[in-house]
């Protein structure tokens, strides 16, 4: 017998529709918010950044590939990784299917990461994903948007992250990172996730968005599931940064059999 709630279709029908109002307020809210961040101000980006690509040497304005738009997932898959983060692996499996028709759009859609370009490459090939790849690995393209931090920084305690100071101390005490990282929580720890949006107007380029952390939940294809299945994200993991990377109950995809 269900511990759940139970009632008739006439009360279910009542409750949803007590529910759909609020959905439509989400969603209108939701509108003005994307409304928002389209009218941040853009910043201009004078600093020359390289990438490696499976098409070589490849500036910022590269990625672009002819589009005005530009939006880069930093998969965090730092150079001491042996494979890419399980969470931005998950998040990957998403945005795979549909980067075809965002280039379609006239917006070019990347995964940024320190690793060098071979790493990604096996790790791509192993996933099975056809989105473009680029390697920032010698560039200071993943610590100015906030995605990586030095050891210097990691040892001073506080780092900045999604905005705000962060304590690296205690996320270094919850990180669960060695099985799915193959390297040590310190190590691990010094790459974090994010995705940045850039424009591309008259040559120049332009940084218009970041966001972080729970910033990413609405990327994450699979939450957007979980959120109107019966039991939601039934998740046995802590929120921390330290657990976002890689310490939940999801697997990459060819795992699960394993477990």
């Amino acid at each position: 017998m269900t511990k759940h709630m139970t009632g008739t279709r006439k009360e279910w029908l009542a409750a949803r529709l007590e529910l759909l109002k609020a959905e439509k307020e989400h969603t209108r809210r939701s509108d003005e918010l994307a409304q928002r961040r389209q009218a941040l101000p853009w910043v201009r980006i004078d600093k020359e950044y390289r990438f490696e690509s499976e098409e070589g040497s490849a500036s910022l304005a590269d990625l672009f590939r002819g589009r005005s738009q530009l939006l880069v997932y930093h998969f965090m898959f730092g150079p001491d990784y042996t494979a890419g983060c399980p969470t931005c692996s998950t998040i990957a499996d998403g945005f795979n299917g549909f980067a075809v028709h965002l280039a379609n759009h006239d917006v070019m859609l990347w995964a940024v990461s320190r690793a060098p370009l071979a790493k990604l490459q096996a790790y791509k090939q192993r996933m099975g994903w056809s989105f473009p790849w680029a390697s920032s690995f010698g560039s200071d393209f993943n610590y100015d948007y906030g995605v990586a931090f030095t050891e210097e920084q990691q040892q001073s305690g506080v780092v900045q992250y999604n905005f705000r100071a962060m304590n690296t101390r205690s996320e270094l005490a919850d990180a669960q990172t060695r099985p799915v990282f193959g390297t040590d929580a310190a190590t691990v720890t010094r790459e974090a996730p994010g995705m940045s949006a850039f424009a591309l107007e008259d040559g120049v380029v332009y940084h218009t968005y970041s966001a972080y952390t729970r910033g990413l939940d609405a990327l994450w294809g699979m939450y957007q599931w979980l959120d109107r299945a019966p039991l939601g994200r039934n998740e046995t993991m802590v929120r921390g940064l330290g657990n976002l990377r890689g310490a939940g109950w999801f697997r990459r995809h060819d795992e699960y059999d394993r477990a």
